[in-house]
């Protein structure tokens, strides 16, 4: 089906909202500098948050970060991190996984972890009057873990049954692989959730290693927003976090150089449609470029509705229902990423047009009202946001982690106003500039691998992975 050729009302009814939306906020939104009095609060441990004080609300949201995520796993067992991450809080202290998960469900309290490349995270959520028990629960799992064995092959289990699933996901395959090829010699190569080789290796031994070295108090970054006050949150962070190591013992990362720009990974799998990812280098979060580059994206592939990958690919050609590009700045590596998905007969077609607007906008940059309709979108939606206490405080650590200023929020949507069509043509070609790693799943008609020494299908068995890092 041709979607250009049939517009349904539906479509044009979420374009119209989506419109009023930025628009409203833009008019009528609080600006984010307003909505968020951030406080930098030092324990007298030496411990440091960043607190929004809101009391309009009795809930307390917290957000902890550590350095070094699955960049830490051993080379031989990929998937420790993101094991420990679901088993940190099966069981710490003298409660087993079945008495801790009942405290948590009796006082509600919301206590998980996750992990990508980079960095490890907590969230805890509580209600005010349940902030000490809350605190605990985090204290326990972050000093206390049991990793009992029961939890272990219960969670075991679980991925091993994941990663089974993944075997015949075209968008798990795709995005795998791309790291994988994109990474061979790299941690950022090896699959972030394990492989079904690793996972029966892990034990726990391994997981308490990782979490020995990585969490400590160093490279600690917490956010926290609401109804506490400074010098409650101040008692609470050493009560919590000071008896962490002082500090980490992280394996060094090398920077990760991209091995296959320019080359084409194409996967056989029996699948009604084809997924393509694609992905180059992008420009590092710290570099001046970062932002023009950002604004650029939002033209290329990061609008909704608005870019010219979804322009081109779905109004125009109707090849596909969605297709985007990302920035996705790592510590060791900057890249530009990218998906979609069309029929086997078009894939050919789509990715032709996909490398095509690449081009374009390497070679000539975003138009004059391409640039101001970006940046007065990017700055008008900025204050969504920071709608809710848990979106405050998941910006509020990331802020942190990128290393941009406790000023930033205040400072963002100048920086993006700054931006000149000739700083906008200057990054579009650093961005866009580069050659394309694309890994392709399906039966793509008219489409074969073309890196050099490879067979034209590969098995979609390969093992690598993928994360995603929202642009701040």
């Amino acid at each position: 089906m041709n979607l250009s050729s049939s517009q349904s009302p539906l479509l044009l009814v979420r374009r119209v909202a989506f419109a009023l939306m930025a628009a409203c906020v833009v008019a009528f939104g609080v600006e984010p500098a307003q909505a968020t009095n951030i406080e930098r609060v030092v324990s007298p441990g030496g411990i440091e948050a960043w607190l929004v004080r809101d009391s309009s609300v009795p809930m307390i949201a917290v957000e902890i970060g550590f350095l070094g995520g699955s960049n830490q796993d051993p080379e031989a067992k990929p998937g420790v991190a993101s094991f420990v991450a679901a088993t940190l809080d099966e069981g710490a202290g003298k409660l087993d996984s079945i008495a801790f998960h009942g405290r948590l469900e009796e006082l509600s309290v919301g206590l998980s972890f996750r992990t990508q490349r980079d960095y490890f995270y907590g969230t805890l959520r509580m209600l005010r009057d349940r902030r000490a028990e809350g605190f605990e629960l985090l204290r326990l799992a972050l000093n206390e873990p049991r990793f009992d064995a029961e939890p272990i092959e219960r969670i075991r289990a679980q991925v091993m049954a994941r990663l089974q699933r993944e075997t015949t996901s075209p968008t798990d395959i795709a995005s795998r692989l791309w790291w994988s090829t994109a990474f061979p010699d790299h941690a950022y190569g090896r699959q972030l959730g394990g492989t079904q080789q690793s996972i029966p290796l892990i034990n726990a031994d391994d997981l308490k290693d990782y979490a020995r070295r990585v969490i400590a108090r160093d490279t600690l970054k917490i956010a926290v927003v609401g109804d506490i006050d400074a010098a409650t949150l101040a008692q609470e962070l050493d009560r919590t976090f000071g008896t962490l190591p002082a500090k980490a013992e992280l394996r060094p990362i090398p920077p990760a150089k991209m091995a296959a720009a320019g080359r084409r990974v194409v996967v056989d799998l029996d699948v009604p449609q084809t997924v393509l990812a694609f992905g180059g280098l992008g420009i590092p979060r710290d570099d001046p470029d970062y932002i023009p580059a950002y604004v650029v994206n939002h033209v290329l592939g990061g609008g909704t509705f608005s870019s010219r990958l979804y322009r081109e690919v779905r109004e125009k050609h109707g090849l596909a229902y969605s297709v985007y590009s990302y920035l996705q700045p790592l510590d060791h590596a900057s890249l530009l990423m990218g998906a979609t998905a069309t029929r086997a007969d078009r894939a050919a077609e789509t990715l032709a047009i996909i490398e095509a607007e690449i081009h374009h906008i390497a070679q000539h940059g975003p138009t004059a009202d391409e640039l101001e309709k970006a940046k007065a979108f990017l700055k008008g939606s900025y204050a969504l946001r920071f709608d809710t206490s848990a979106k405050i405080a998941g910006q509020l650590l990331a802020i942190q982690i990128d290393e941009l200023g406790i000023d930033y929020i205040q400072r963002r949507n100048g920086l993006i106003d700054a931006v000149t069509i000739a700083d906008a043509q200057r990054a579009a070609k650093r961005l866009c500039g580069g050659g394309l790693l694309v890994t392709v799943v399906g039966r793509p008609h008219g489409l074969a691998s073309t890196e050099p020494g490879a067979s034209a299908l590969v098995s979609p068995g390969e093992p690598a992975a993928a994360s995603a890092k929202p642009a701040r």
